[in-house]
């Protein structure tokens, strides 16, 4: 196994004064090291990570961090800068930068010697050595842990257990009479983030230690990409309170239900985990049992800064919007992949054997290993088996984002119940509230400590599987078919200035929040088409996909030809913006709308609704719900529906040139009338 870090991966004079400079800095190192293949490709993941949640850290730390393809081994650079470089962090720039990189599938080994740095990098001794060093190969040596000697890797950090004995040790000794004040007040977390890398540990250690700092037993149990390793279930029985530290979603909830519960970003847990730790406490005293374990944190909903409850918050502080959805948005993440697959796999099919060949006889009875046509059917009828997956996968994991594991089989059972009675997409969507709102009811009724074992196994995926299977065949399937029909119909039934419409609709859907509640329910409401295409349903796929590719698009074509117009910062996103755009990544455009939302939204907005218009009235369809330019081949009317997207790309690209250099003009105006000298601007 190569070294994680080498003296050539180490920067200790780092020039660069913007996070994206001196990630390239740091990665043109790995490429030198030949651990990175693509400098651009991994700097565009980089980024797409960088865009989830801020990577800066309180103490003067910067880790920006993902997994790519583009890197064939695990890898860490370090740099030291002078002047400090923002990452986000609430206390001010960041003077300690590791660029960490693993590869897609990295092995379990070389993750836990990154979440044993992440660890150690709450350790101030750590850090005040690596700031204090003067020789690359000692600082190299230093963070692979040769010295000082490392610490015990393990995946639940659990603290206090020491002092515990101790103290118990002592009254036995004493007769035992003060053995109940000997025991601590015990607290179980949970710790996890988007990349499963640097945070969960971080956050873990953090927690950790402030246990110890305030005499609290803390048993930590670190959801990484490393996998996890469940707490015991003594422990957590005997737990008087929970913290969970999380921007993706806590796995086995259930565990922790009855207990007082403080849900919170991970990066709260790494920045402010005394405060946590206290209203553990409490909430507590004050005997509140927490509901929050019915509900569901949406992947990378935490709190950006660290310093709330983010927009993932418990279900004891989420308004009921945002828990519906995140319930909603539980069960389209894990149906998008049986779309992705099936519709890909259907596309090439079509491109092989043409559209006929959905009507091919099965192969299983007629298959001809020389024949184009076998082979397109073939991967036809994968699709489609693919494709049978989707509703009855969405109610699924509706429910279970609203009741966890015992919702699954009544919310599966919904599903498929609703493909039995033609209800579709919407009968889905149904199911699965329905399969979580049955359970939960169950889930609330108290029963003797001899069932309990035996309820998320048998007794709640009987009664809810059975409640729903009878509201969905008797009382709500038909009217929603009925429902499902007419949308349908309404869809195939688009044609000229209704369908550009449409079209405009949802380009500015897609364009307003880049990635939000928006522009998540306008590619939902394209992808639920695909559960049952039709010609209108495949129109709206093509609408949304072109609509979403224009703002990293235009964001990149702008600071390509005005390049003065933005910061160096921005020329450097830009460059990344090009490939996000182009693989439909929308997302690339929000360092732009962050810096200046008032110029920016409104023309990637006015861009995309010209792009949807354009695409609905060209025609174009589209059975796969990703890829971007890399599925074109597989686009009905494809020189359309690229024209559609260049005109759209134009139209904002003009417009945000237009905006940023009017506002340029007005102020250099003003210098030039006050000194006397003559301010030109370039227009």
């Amino acid at each position: 196994m190569s070294e994680l870090i080498t003296a050539e991966l180490v920067d200790l004079d780092l020039s660069a004064t913007t996070k994206d400079a001196a990630a390239r800095s740091l990665a043109e190192r790995m490429v030198a090291a030949h651990r990175v293949t693509d400098l651009d490709g991994f700097l565009a993941d980089v980024a797409a990570r960088e865009a989830q949640m801020p990577t800066g850290l309180d103490g003067g730390i910067g880790i920006p961090h993902c997994r790519s393809e583009h890197v064939n081994a695990p890898t860490l650079a370090f740099g030291r800068s002078g002047a400090g470089i923002d990452f986000g962090a609430a206390d001010g720039p960041a003077d300690l930068v590791f660029l960490i990189a693993a590869p897609a599938g990295a092995d379990d080994d070389h993750l836990t010697i990154l979440s044993g740095l992440a660890r150690r990098l709450m350790d101030p001794e750590f850090t005040a050595a690596l700031r204090a060093g003067t020789d690359p190969r000692a600082v190299a040596a230093l963070i692979r842990g040769e010295e000082p000697p490392e610490e015990p890797e393990q995946e639940q950090v659990e603290t206090g257990k020491q002092e515990q004995e101790q103290a118990e040790t002592a009254a036995e000794a004493a007769g035992g009479t003060e053995a109940a004040e000997s025991v601590p007040f015990r607290i179980v977390a949970v710790t996890s983030c988007p990349t499963g890398i640097a945070h969960t540990y971080m956050a873990a250690e953090s927690l950790a230690a402030a246990g110890r700092a305030e005499g609290v037993e803390v048993t930590v149990e670190t959801q990484g990409s490393a996998g996890f390793k469940k707490l015991d279930p003594a422990v957590v029985a005997a737990a008087d309170a929970v913290i969970w530290a999380h921007d993706v979603e806590v796995r086995e909830k259930a565990r922790f239900r009855g207990k007082p519960l403080v849900d919170v970003g991970v990066k709260a847990g790494i920045n402010r985990p005394a405060e946590l730790i206290a209203e553990a406490r409490r909430k507590a005293e004050r005997g509140e049992i927490s509901t929050a374990t019915d509900s569901d944190k949406a992947s990378g909903s935490g709190d950006g800064d660290g310093d709330g409850d983010g927009s993932g918050s418990g279900a004891d502080h989420a308004h009921f919007g945002v828990r519906l959805r995140t319930y909603l948005m539980s069960g389209v993440s894990y149906m998008v992949p049986f779309v992705a697959a099936g519709g890909l796999l259907i596309a090439l099919s079509f491109a092989i054997g043409g559209y006929e060949i959905a009507s091919a006889k099965s192969v299983a009875d007629h298959f001809v290993w020389g024949e184009a046509d076998s082979w397109a059917a073939l991967l036809n009828q994968i699709g489609s088996a693919a494709f049978g997956f989707l509703v009855p996968v969405l109610a699924g994991y509706i429910a279970y984002g609203m009741a966890d594991r015992p919702a699954l089989v009544p919310g599966f059972v919904g599903g498929a119940i609703a493909l039995t009675v033609n209800a579709g997409f919407l009968g889905g969507l149904v199911a699965g509230l329905l399969a979580g709102a049955v359970v939960m009811a169950v889930q609330r009724v108290p029963v003797h400590a001899t069932l309990r074992g035996i309820m998320p196994v048998l007794v709640i995926p009987l009664i809810a599987s059975a409640v729903v299977g009878f509201l969905m065949f008797i009382v709500v399937g038909k009217p929603i078919a009925s429902l499902q029909n007419a949308l349908t119909d309404w869809l195939n039934s688009l044609s000229g200035s209704n369908a550009v419409i449409l079209g405009v609709v949802l380009g500015l859907m897609m364009c307003f929040d880049m990635g939000g509640p928006l522009n998540k329910v306008a590619y939902a409401f394209a992808v639920g088409g695909l559960a049952d295409p039709t010609p209108g349903s495949l129109k709206v796929m093509a609408a949304v996909m072109a609509a979403g590719m224009v703002p990293p698009l235009a964001m990149a074509l702008a600071t390509t030809v005005r390049r003065r117009l933005f910061t160096k910062t921005e020329r450097e996103n830009g460059r990344a913006a090009w490939v996000l755009g182009a693989s439909f990544i929308t997302e690339g455009a929000i360092p732009f709308a962050a810096a200046d939302p008032l110029r920016v939204i409104p023309s990637v907005m006015a861009g995309g609704a010209v792009t949807g218009a354009l695409s609905m009235a060209f025609g174009a369809t589209l059975r796969a719900p990703h890829g971007g330019v890399f599925v074109v081949p597989l686009i009905g009317e494809p020189f359309l529906y690229l024209l559609a997207i260049a005109a759209g790309t134009l139209v904002a690209t003009a417009l945000v040139v237009l905006l940023k250099a009017a506002r340029r003009t007005a102020p250099e105006a003003a210098d030039a009338g006050a000194d006397g000298s003559r301010v030109t601007v370039a227009a």
